[in-house]
């Protein structure tokens, strides 16, 4: 079978980086910048391959994917952040602050989201992959530098009362505090954080794994609910 090229598009190879990297240095947060990135991601790679773009810009303004939706008015951004293709951002009532440190970089397909005074706050360097799920009510979301959230990951602040009596629909939510996550800690895929919830510095959560307590620095846990089962070495 032929190898095929999917990459030719309208502009010859030699251009497509001049191309990107031209309309990258005049981009910003401003109406105009953020056309200067769409001009850019016409002949940017795709997905993760696109994170270099984040880097170009000499004042630090990152790169932001034309088809990402940011709908939230106390949104804070570092330097060179990612936000990758058809991303949430979004502010309902009452919804605090999303505040990304420097060096952010957030997949294709993720939402983030506050309500009722949560927040969400992201350390330096963390990245958060593919279809995870964050949304902070009543209580925060704090996550430390370099915090590695791996895809279909999902982390919520709060939960509902679940008084006999009252439909669980009409039930008001709660919070015990919110979730914490340490410096540098990695959770594999598809795990699920719960309010209350607090991963340690340089703690190691396994695919799968339901933390409702409290894993300590550099533990690795595993398991529904996920339990310590050793530490790193």
């Amino acid at each position: 079978m032929p190898l095929i090229n999917t990459n030719s598009g309208f502009f010859p190879a030699r251009y497509r980086k001049r191309w990107y990297r031209f309309w990258m240095r005049q981009s910003s947060w401003s109406r105009t910048g953020r056309l200067a990135m769409r001009l850019a991601s016409i002949t940017a790679p795709p997905d993760m391959e696109s994170i270099p773009l984040a880097y170009i810009n000499k004042n630090g303004w990152g790169y932001i994917s034309p088809t990402a939706r940011l709908h939230h008015h106390a949104l804070e951004l570092g330097k060179n952040n990612f936000i990758g293709d058809n991303l949430v951002i979004l502010q309902r009532k009452g919804g605090g602050k999303i505040r990304l440190g420097d060096k952010v970089s957030l997949y294709k397909n993720c939402i983030l989201e506050t309500g009722q005074e949560g927040e969400i706050l992201l350390g330096d360097q963390a990245s958060i992959h593919h279809n995870s799920i964050l949304k902070a009510y009543l209580s925060p979301i704090e996550i430390g530098s370099g915090v590695m959230i791996a895809a279909n990951c999902t982390l919520y602040s709060y939960n509902h009362e679940i008084a006999l009596g009252t439909p669980m629909r009409e039930q008001p939510i709660c919070s015990k505090g919110g979730i914490k996550i340490g410096d540098e800690a990695w959770l594999g895929t598809g795990v699920v954080v719960l309010d209350g919830a607090h991963i340690g510095k340089g703690a190691v959560i396994g695919a799968g794994s339901v933390v409702t307590g409290h894993i300590p620095d550099n533990a690795i846990a595993v398991g529904n609910p996920a339990k310590v089962v050793k530490q790193r070495k």
